[in-house]
C-alpha cells in the first residue's frame, strides 16, 4: 500500500506562489486577485499587494472596484479592517459572528443590549443607513432618536468600533466613502452583489477549502491560525469541518512533515519545480499573514519581529530573505546576513516586477545583494 505523496519544501513553496499569481505572475483583475487570498488586510499597501500579483494592472482599478461593490472594505480577521468579495466575503462574516460576542455579560453591561434586544437593534441600524451612508457619530444620533436605543448615542460619538465591528459581522453595514476625511458606514444589502451570510457549516468548508487552495499544502493548525485565532470559529468547528471534507482533502508530506491539499491539486503540486524566484512584497503581505509569521519555513524566526513590525519583505523562492525600501525613486534592498545568496538576474527580475506595480521606475544603485 502506497503512502501520501513525497514533496520538498522549495517545491511546495513554488506551487503556493503560483496559487497566489505570484510565479508566474496572473491576469486576474483586483476582485479575483482577493477572491485567490481569501482576504487582503487594509494594514497593507492593497494596491500594491494586488497589482504584484497582476501582469497589466490598471490605475485605480481597486478603488473602482470598491466604489462600485465588486470588492468590499469591512471588519473581519482578528476584528481588523479587511478587503473581501461580496460573493465570498459572507462566508468569513459568518464564522467571525459564530462567537456572538454581544451576548457576554461584559458588552451586555457595558453597552446597554441583552441578546434579545439586537434583532431590534440591527433593524434600527439598518433603516438609519438605509437612505445614504453615515458617520459613526450621525449613526448613534439617528439610533438615539429612538427611546429605546438613545444611551448609544455617546457610544457611537467616541467608542463606537466594538459595536460596528459586531454590526459588520452580521451582515448590516460595511464601511462607506469617506467624507471629508471622515469615516462612513453604509447598508451592505445594497451591494447587487452581496451574496448574504450562507449556513455556519457550509461557509466553515468553504473557508477550509479556499485557503487550502491559495495556501496549501498546510495543517490542521494553520487552519487553527487563520480560522480559529483570525476569525473565532472554534478548534472543534474546524476540526469537524476538516473531516467533513475528507473526500476532498488528500495527505502529503512536506521533506518528512505531514500536511494536505485539495485532492484535485496534487498532480500540479508534484510536477512543480522550485524557483529561486525573487518578489518585494509590502507589509503585512498574505504570503507572510496567511500562514502566520510564526511559520519558520516562510519567515526565518531570527526575522519575525522585523516582519512583524511592519518592514516590506524580499522573498527569494517563497522564504523571507530581506526587506525594502523606497524613498522617491530610489529603491534600498537590504538582505538578512543569513539568507540563501540569489542571483542578479533574479533580483533584477523582482525590481522591475516592483516598479511596474508602483508604476515608476526605481533608481537601484543602492541595492546590494548581501548587506
Amino acid at each position: 500500500m502506497t503512502g501520501p505523496e513525497q514533496v520538498t519544501r522549495p517545491q511546495a513553496l513554488a506551487w503556493r506562489l503560483g496559487r497566489q499569481l505570484l510565479e508566474p505572475v496572473g491576469t486576474s483583475s483586483a476582485e479575483d486577485v482577493v477572491r485567490r487570498l481569501t482576504a487582503i488586510p487594509a494594514q497593507s499597501d492593497v494596491h500594491l499587494a494586488v497589482r504584484t500579483r497582476q501582469q497589466s494592472p490598471r490605475p485605480d482599478e481597486l478603488m473602482d472596484a470598491l466604489r462600485d461593490g465588486r470588492l468590499l472594505r469591512t471588519f473581519a480577521f482578528r476584528g481588523a479592517v479587511h478587503i473581501l468579495t461580496p460573493e465570498e466575503g459572507g462566508a468569513y462574516l459568518t464564522l467571525r459572528a459564530a462567537g456572538r460576542q454581544w451576548e457576554r455579560r461584559s458588552w451586555q453591561e457595558y453597552y446597554g443590549l441583552a441578546p434579545h434586544d439586537w434583532p431590534d437593534f440591527r433593524a434600527a441600524v439598518r433603516e438609519a443607513v438605509d437612505d445614504h451612508p453615515l458617520t459613526p457619530a450621525e449613526l448613534g444620533a439617528a439610533l438615539a432618536a429612538r427611546p429605546r436605543f438613545e444611551h448609544v448615542r455617546e457610544i457611537f460619538a467616541h467608542e463606537p468600533w466594538a459595536l460596528l465591528k459586531a454590526l459588520a459581522w452580521q451582515g448590516d453595514l460595511t464601511f462607506g466613502p469617506s467624507r471629508d476625511g471622515e469615516l462612513t458606514f453604509q447598508l451592505l444589502a445594497h451591494n447587487p452583489r452581496w451574496a448574504g451570510l450562507p449556513d455556519l457549516a457550509d461557509a466553515g468548508r468553504h473557508a477550509i477549502e479556499a485557503y487550502v487552495r491559495a495556501y496549501g499544502p498546510t495543517t490542521a493548525d494553520h487552519l487553527q491560525c487563520w480560522l480559529g485565532a483570525g476569525l473565532s470559529a472554534g478548534r472543534r468547528r474546524i476540526q469537524g469541518w476538516i473531516a467533513d471534507l475528507e473526500d476532498r482533502l488528500a495527505d502529503v508530506v512536506v521533506d518528512g512533515a505531514a500536511a494536505f491539499v485539495l485532492a484535485e491539486d496534487v498532480d500540479e503540486l508534484l510536477g512543480t519545480e522550485p524557483t529561486s524566484t525573487v518578489r518585494l512584497l509590502p507589509a503585512y503581505d498574505q504570503w507572510v499573514l496567511g500562514p502566520g509569521t510564526a511559520d519558520a519555513t516562510i519567515v526565518p524566526p531570527a526575522h519575525r519581529a522585523a516582519v512583524s513590525r511592519g518592514a516590506a519583505l524580499v522573498v527569494v523562492g517563497g522564504v523571507v530573505a530581506g526587506t525594502w525600501s523606497v524613498g522617491g525613486d530610489d529603491l534600498t534592498v537590504t538582505f538578512f546576513d543569513d539568507a540563501t545568496r540569489l542571483s542578479s538576474d533574479a533580483l533584477d527580475e523582482g525590481i522591475a516586477r516592483l516598479g511596474a506595480s508602483l508604476d515608476r521606475p526605481l533608481d537601484t544603485r543602492r541595492v546590494a545583494l548581501r548587506p
